[in-house]
């Protein structure tokens, strides 16, 4: 019998969320009931979104309209029989909100782009991502450090034109020895500060024997991602570097930081059947929010665990979110490239202090085209101070980007990516500590805001499907849009020498990447005149025709 459900009022691209209440209980209901419900527009549009089990009888299901206006109807489903459960129902009212200087809402969640080759809004704007790797964050922070952490990252402009710094909250990761930890590596076995939930740290995973989930646990992150109330800090991603965004549920004018599921969180994943029903999980649960998702963490890209979250990501994600792999420093890079669900590849270059960017650049000639990063450079400081340290993440940010990285950026710090609580917490692995700091200190290194810079050089810019250039001046490394945008990052900086006059516009502008700071903009008089630059400093060099775009 469905119950009848008073008329609901929403915002388009705004999360809402419906309980479901089973008549009786199971023995797992994480494993054993399968909840969904279709949502119908009036204009013949339909998106299916899985409920996730949160505790007791209860099942959610979370939502989002893809549509600026109009009606949805919904009606749920079930896999085994409970009125509670199958044929519920009800009505959606989708009116205009007022803008809220959040990107999400006035553009929509990102997907992939008509090339395959970075991130755009729903409705077309460019977007890129500049992400952060505070992994252990979700099980590790307290609100109050997230809440800290958030805006600090926000304030440098961890962003995009749309989308904010991404946090994961990630599955299993491999050791050295080539085993996987429970989703956090060199990390102390238990963290002495209690959770308000009453777990710590790696003592009490989110998944339990038996396909058992820690509903305490799951609760916890749930408010580190997706925080606990409006206005509050909270993180909205899951399972792999996207998606809970820290802050504001999805943020204040540049967006909160976002967060994102990474395979999931927890314990040593063996079976491809489990690994893809967490996936289902996450999608479930943070799916109605902007997300992106990372089905595979520091492997090879093989393992039979990740083409199964892959596929459950790509079945049940109704928004058609960015799904990628992240790899391990000594892989090809190159798993599942002609997979419908596998949008992106993020390289790792180790954490020696090496600029590696060709790593990105093969990457990129992989066919069928997807888009590319280098997900982990170097982490800030790790193992002794100086290493990687300042500009040397603004270089490796600007080198990865016009490398063909188009995707965008990530960033890192030793001592913030596994939360360190404070500088003498012990029980973490030396090499990947920064010396005399703990998260708060690392949240100050100069290299994140060389990299957070990144997002505020190039807002508003056309930047959707940039390809490699390297016929249309004499430079480095350039990205171009033909005719509309040309980008380059120089070093040392000098006069930009054009040699392929048709492509480059007129219009330029000089920036030092180091402040943000524009030191020379114009018009050149002619297609073959130099942009002109003195030298001796490192230099990004737009030239962009708004009347083209």
């Amino acid at each position: 019998m469905t119950t009848p459900r008073v008329e609901t009022v929403i915002a388009p691209w705004q999360q809402t969320e419906f309980t479901l209440t089973g008549t009786r209980d199971y023995a797992n209901p994480y494993t054993d009931v399968d909840v969904w419900a279709e949502f119908t527009h009036e204009s013949g549009t339909v998106l299916r979104r899985p409920a996730f089990w949160d505790g007791g009888r209860v099942w959610k299901v979370r939502f989002a309209s893809v549509e600026t206006d109009g009606r949805w109807t919904w009606r749920s489903g079930c896999s085994v029989a409970d009125e509670g459960l199958s044929g519920q129902g009800g009505a959606l009212v989708v009116r205009p909100a007022a803008d809220d200087g959040n990107a999400f809402h006035r553009h929509g969640f990102r997907r992939m782009s008509p090339g395959g080759r970075s991130l755009v809004h729903a409705d077309g704007t460019s977007a890129l991502l500049v992400g952060d790797t505070a992994w252990a964050l979700p099980w590790r922070a307290t609100e109050e450090q997230v809440t800290r952490y958030a805006a600090d990252r926000r304030a440098k402009g961890f962003s995009t034109p749309a989308a904010l710094p991404r946090v994961r909250l990630e599955g299993p990761r491999r050791g050295r020895s080539g085993g996987s930890t429970a989703g956090v590596r060199a990390l102390p076995n238990t963290c002495p500060v209690p959770h308000p939930s009453g777990w710590r740290c790696r003592a009490s995973s989110p998944w339990r024997p038996g396909g058992r989930q820690n509903h305490g646990t799951i609760g916890w992150s749930d408010k580190a991602v997706v925080g606990p109330t409006a206005g509050r800090a909270g993180s909205q991603a899951c399972g792999g570097l996207v998606r809970p965004v820290l802050t504001d549920r999805r943020g204040p004018v540049k967006q909160e930081p976002e967060v994102v599921p990474r395979s999931g969180t927890g314990r040593n994943l063996q079976s491809s059947g489990w690994r893809g029903r967490q996936c289902r999980y996450l999608v479930a649960r943070y799916g109605a929010g902007p997300v992106v998702y990372l089905v595979g963490a520091d492997g090879e890209g093989g393992e039979p665990q990740i083409a199964a979250g892959g596929a459950e990501v790509g079945r049940w994600d109704g928004y058609g979110q960015p799904c990628g792999i992240h790899y391990r420093p000594h892989s090809d890079n190159r798993a599942h490239q002609s997979e419908a669900w596998l949008h992106f590849q993020w390289c790792q270059t180790g954490h020696m202090g090496g600029h590696v960017q060709e790593r990105v650049a093969d990457m990129w000639r992989n066919t069928p085209a997807k888009a590319v990063a280098n997900g982990e450079p170097t982490y800030e400081n790790t193992g002794r101070p100086g290493r990687a340290a300042g500009w040397w993440q603004g270089h490796e940010a600007w080198s990865n980007l016009c490398a063909d990285g188009t995707m965008g950026v990530v960033y890192g710090a030793a001592s913030l990516w596994q939360w360190r609580l404070h500088a003498a917490e012990p029980g973490h692995e030396e090499f990947f500590l920064a010396e005399g700091a703990g998260w708060r200190e690392a949240l100050d290194f100069e290299g994140s805001r060389h990299v957070g810079l990144v997002s505020r050089i190039l807002d508003g810019l056309p930047l959707t499907d940039m390809r490699p250039d390297w016929r249309s001046a004499l430079a480095p490394r350039g990205l171009s849009v033909p005719g509309v945008l040309y980008l380059c990052y120089a070093e040392v900086g000098g006069p930009l020498f054009i040699t392929d006059p048709v492509n480059v516009p007129l219009p330029y502008r000089v920036v030092d990447p180091r402040t943000g700071e524009t030191v020379r903009e114009g018009v050149r008089a002619t297609a073959g005149e130099p942009v002109p630059d003195e030298g001796g400093a490192p230099r990004v060099y737009i030239c962009h025709d708004p009347s083209r775009s």
